[in-house]
C-alpha cells in the first residue's frame, strides 16, 4: 500500500538519517585509529554537525507549521529552539 509522505517530514528524516549516518562513521573512525587523540579529534568535528543538524531540523519543521499554527505559539516554538541552543552552548 502506497502512503503519501508529508515533504516537511521526509526532509526531517532524511536530515536526521544523515546526521546518524555521520554519527555511525564517526565510530567506525574511532576504531580504526585506536587512538584517543584521533578519537577527540573526530568528535570535535560532531561538534559542529550537531547543532547545525538540529537547528536544520528545526526550521523545516517550523516552516512546515508555520501555515496552520497561530503566530504566538509559532513565536513560542522559535524561543524554544533558541533556549536549547542557549542552554547548551560552551563558555
Amino acid at each position: 500500500m502506497f502512503i503519501a509522505l508529508n515533504r516537511t517530514v521526509l526532509a526531517m528524516a532524511g536530515l536526521r538519517l544523515l546526521s546518524a549516518s555521520i554519527e555511525l562513521t564517526a565510530a567506525l573512525l574511532f576504531l580504526r585509529f585506536n587512538r584517543v587523540e584521533a578519537a577527540l579529534r573526530i568528535n570535535s568535528v560532531l561538534g559542529l554537525f550537531g547543532p547545525a543538524i538540529f537547528m536544520l531540523v528545526s526550521l523545516f519543521g517550523i516552516a512546515g507549521l508555520s501555515g496552520g499554527v497561530e503566530p504566538i505559539r509559532l513565536a513560542a516554538i522559535l524561543c524554544g529552539v533558541a533556549l536549547v541552543l542557549w542552554g547548551t552552548a560552551g563558555r
